[in-house]
């Protein structure tokens, strides 16, 4: 359990009523929860969560290692269209092996804890959930999902 409070006289309160009723642990100073990673910087009055190794992990589960990073979650002037979608058959039997709700799934859990910056991206892409072959772009080396 995560307490948050600016009070410490409170949150000690919180501490003592529950442990009254639960056999309670005091971990300390949280320093992560579900995965997302918590600084703390009292001096400035910050606190700063990340999801980089959530991130690192989903770039190597979805094979997107070599893929080139962009500094924006998207261009302005890109668009989505069925001219992209795979024509051929083996276009089509390729897309099939592509993750495509897992891929956006994943995105929109990093975008709801950490991430807003990509909400947009998100929200467009998540638009193909029930037909994703229209959201996959040829390249020299092969389709790969946006």
């Amino acid at each position: 359990m995560l307490i948050v409070c600016k009070d410490k006289l409170r949150i000690n309160e919180l501490k003592s009523e529950l442990s009254k009723a639960f056999e309670v642990k005091d971990l300390g100073p949280a320093r992560q929860i579900l995965g997302i990673e918590i600084w703390r910087d009292r001096q400035n009055g910050t606190l700063s969560l990340s999801q980089k190794e959530f991130v690192e992990k989903l770039v190597c589960k979805f094979g997107m290692s070599k893929a080139k990073v962009l500094k924006t979650p998207f261009a302005y002037h890109f668009k989505l269209s069925s001219e992209q979608s795979p024509k051929t058959e083996e276009e089509k039997k390729l897309m099939n092996r592509v993750p495509y709700s897992s891929v956006v799934g994943s995105l929109m859990f990093a975008m709801v804890c950490t991430h807003p910056d990509i909400a947009y991206a998100v929200g467009v892409l998540s638009r193909f959930m029930a037909n994703p072959e229209r959201c996959i772009r040829k390249r020299r080396n092969g389709f790969f999902a946006i």
